[in-house]
């Protein structure tokens, strides 16, 4: 393979759409990235163990060459991808136009793969003699749930020093971010003819008086809890659903809320059950919960990263990532990569390859400023 260009052509050909919510889609495409992450790296003494965390969706574990006993890092992209409906291109291509390399994946989290085994690769010779072991790690799943970084935090993050989470930042580091709580409310009303509605009590109405009542009180308390890079803590209603046909009241009905959070407010309990105490007339029927993320900006890795890169800048993102997994277990993280957040998930995803061979050049002036 003779550039970070053809690396990433071959991951982007690999389709590894994240099958949850996109049924029958494939669910082997990871473990096909997986594979291909695994024999790029072998010539240069990586060790890859494949840990699976759901049927034939593994995690990738590659561990770099020399002594186990000196302190760890890794890198961490993820091995899957969004869907591909409504896409205006070919999504698996990798074609080349325009200075560009298009496809799923490319930018989100592809690019800042190949990036990171690049600079892996030209940092061959270096990697055993290192003070610090670099390791990497392909996570499964992270566009729905992450089960792959949850599994890996769990099983493995007393192992590890610090972490770098492989997302599309325009190589600006990403030190603190939002969690973010997906829940659904559901009222229960009583179904009747709808000729004689005050029989009945339509669960619509009853949940559209919940949601205005939160938009007042809950949205009151986030605003209590500031982060100086973050702001505060937001809701937005996403989904509604409820009733079978318009000649009968409802006897039920669901919301769906995406309520992101900064560290302050969850310091103490999780966001779903601050939400519960607001809930009065409805009853919270599902919650999936990521944490926040939040590195103190003078800590000794960021300042050693400046050190090795000195225009390096640190950021905020409304956004969740593995990272957050990983820090919340005890991991000092960062999201850091080439390209652009904005082409994340849009119908012509693409990287520019100048961003792709400048995020090869950090990640192996990074690595190779490690032994200083």
């Amino acid at each position: 393979m003779e550039s970070v260009v053809e690396l990433l052509q071959d991951l982007v050909q690999i389709p590894s759409v994240n099958p949850d919510g996109d049924p029958g889609v494939s669910p082997g495409g990871e473990k096909e990235v997986a594979n291909l992450v695994s024999e790029f790296l072998e010539p240069y003494g990586f060790d890859s163990v494949f840990e699976e965390v759901e049927p034939g969706r593994p995690n990738l574990i590659a561990r770099a060459p020399g002594s186990r006993s000196r302190p760890r890092i890794l890198l961490g992209p993820h091995l899957d991808t969004v869907g591909v409906s409504g896409m205006t291109i070919d999504p698996f291509s990798g074609s080349l136009s325009d200075g560009k390399i298009h496809g799923r994946g490319t930018s989100d989290t592809k690019g800042p793969m190949a990036a990171m085994l690049w600079g892996l690769r030209e940092n061959a010779h270096l990697l055993e003699k290192l003070p610090i072991a670099v390791d990497f790690v392909g996570f499964m799943g992270e566009e729905s749930r992450q089960p792959g970084s949850r599994h890996f935090a769990k099983n493995h993050a007393h192992q590890y020093n610090f972490a770098v989470a492989g997302e599309p930042t325009s190589l600006e580091a990403v030190y603190c971010t939002k969690g973010c709580l997906w829940a659904t409310v559901k009222a229960t009303g009583k179904a009747t003819h709808a000729s004689q509605p005050h029989l009945g009590e339509n669960a619509i109405l009853k949940l559209l008086r919940e949601l205005q009542d939160l938009e007042g009180s809950f949205l009151t308390h986030l605003s209590g809890f500031q982060h100086p890079v973050l702001d505060q803590s937001t809701m937005n209603v996403g989904m509604i659903s409820g009733g079978t046909r318009a000649n009968i009241v409802p006897a039920q009905a669901t919301a769906t809320l995406d309520i992101r959070t900064v560290p302050a407010l969850v310091s103490d309990e999780p966001a779903s059950e601050i939400l519960k105490r607001y809930l009065t007339d409805v009853e919270l029927i599902h919650s999936a919960e990521s944490p926040p993320m939040a590195m103190p900006p003078d800590h000794p890795w960021l300042m050693k990263l400046k050190e090795i890169h000195s225009n390096l800048k640190f950021v905020g993102a409304p956004w969740f990532s593995d990272a957050a997994h990983l820090s919340a277990a005890g991991i000092p993280s960062i999201c850091l990569g080439p390209g652009s957040i904005d082409q994340a998930h849009t119908a012509d995803e693409f990287i520019r390859i100048s961003d792709l061979e400048d995020g090869a050049a950090w990640f192996t002036k990074m690595i190779a400023g490690l032994g200083s």
